[in-house]
């Protein structure tokens, strides 16, 4: 059976530093992937809002305990699960992720690790350079064919290694930066793209 990667903010959750944003009045949390593609410099420029804002760990938890996942991602995944081994590849952090993989099934997720002292978010750590790449290159390994979508810069990584990649509802800016990557919007589009891969 194919594996299927998918990115998980902007997928199938919304975007959680922007839900941020909106509880706090933040503004300059609403930048994303889609923003910055740097990763470090995107959450270098967060940590250093918290810290200014005053904005703590627990605060970030009782915005995400309010979120669900996005409209018909369940459903998806539900679907996916008949036809692929499912996996998650994102850089967010378990400590964000985990109310989100309750309401979706458990998934398998690869992300980050955050470090928390004090309700203070004051680093954290990437669970290998190049993570998203590095994951469909592992797969390659065990003899796995994958598909992979993702909507942001970050994903374009594990894209372009997979054997086929797509863009899931991804902004202008992005897709034509990659006019090679194909982009779908909406998910029966991408379950037949996938079906058609």
């Amino acid at each position: 059976m194919d594996i299927l990667c998918l990115d998980l903010e902007g997928v199938l959750i919304p975007e959680i530093w922007q839900a941020v944003a909106a509880e706090t009045g933040v503004d300059a949390l609403l930048k994303t992937t889609r923003d910055i593609p740097v990763y470090d410099d995107l959450m270098r420029m967060r940590l250093e809002v918290l810290e200014q804002e005053g904005i703590t760990a627990s605060t970030i938890t009782k915005v995400i305990d309010t979120l669900d996942p996005l409209e018909g991602a369940a459903e998806f995944l539900d679907w996916a699960r008949q036809h692929y081994q499912i996996a998650i590849l994102s850089d967010t952090f378990y400590e964000f992720a985990a109310p989100f993989m309750a309401k979706l099934g458990h998934p398998m997720l690869l992300c980050h690790r955050l470090e928390i002292e004090n309700d203070r978010i004051t680093g954290y750590r990437i669970r290998q350079p190049d993570p998203k790449r590095c994951s469909v290159q592992a797969f390659h390994s065990l003899k796995y064919r994958v598909l992979a979508a993702g909507d942001s810069f970050n994903d374009v990584p594990m894209l372009q290694e997979a054997d086929v990649g797509f863009f899931f509802d991804a902004p202008a800016n992005v897709l034509e930066q990659y006019p090679e990557i194909s982009g779908v919007y909406g998910y029966e589009a991408l379950k037949a793209a996938l079906i058609d891969a």
